[in-house]
């Protein structure tokens, strides 16, 4: 067991396990080269309260939060994001206008963003496609996964592609060297927070 700052107490299993969620799921964010990323955890495996809390405190000097996006009986969506990144992505005249079209004010700030993408998840009959903006893939190839109803891609990889291929086969080459860096940190014994060298 391990006693965390705070008195929390938390198998060692559990940490380790989340960390390894986040090196596997999230890597590119934690390592500076995505805006967000999106990781679904089970609620039974783990005390997110106390994760969103902890990794809130531990990675806020390397400009990372994370924040539950909605959660049903057993399993949550976690968002983890660079502020900075991502209030740089909002700022973009074409992807304001796509949030436009969904309900997102243009003086809305970034939380107002978040509490927005948070509502849309949780009343939307089918999941809102305009969470590839937040992820960070680019404005036509949302706008072309809404057009052609997730149909006629050039590419399917990380996200489905209309339109630069070979800037989105970059894209996810560099996705896959950011996991592997970070979950063979992890492998070598370090945990998610030394992996991204934070104190």
């Amino acid at each position: 067991m391990l006693i965390m700052r705070g008195g929390d107490i938390l198998s060692k299993t559990e940490y380790d396990n989340f960390g390894q969620k986040l090196a596997f799921h999230t890597a590119p964010t934690l390592l500076g080269i995505k805006c967000a990323s999106l990781v679904s955890l089970s609620l039974a495996e783990f005390n997110l309260d106390f994760h969103t809390r902890y990794f809130n405190r531990r990675a806020a000097a390397k400009g990372l939060k994370s924040r539950i996006l909605c959660s049903c009986s057993d399993r949550a969506l976690m968002l983890v994001y660079s502020e900075r990144l991502l209030n740089k992505r909002l700022s973009d005249n074409a992807v304001r206008s796509v949030l436009a079209e969904y309900g997102y004010s243009e003086n809305f700030s970034l939380d107002e963003c978040l509490d927005r993408l948070s509502a849309r998840i949780r009343e939307s009959e089918s999941f809102p496609h305009e969470i590839g903006i937040f992820l960070g893939y680019p404005v036509e190839d949302v706008v072309g996964f809404i057009e052609n109803k997730g149909e006629n891609f050039k590419l399917c990889g990380t996200w489905k592609v209309y339109g630069n291929v070979e800037n989105a086969k970059r894209t996810f080459s560099n996705y896959v060297k950011c996991r592997a860096y970070l979950c063979n940190k992890l492998n070598e014994g370090a945990d998610i927070y030394q992996a991204l060298k934070i104190s």
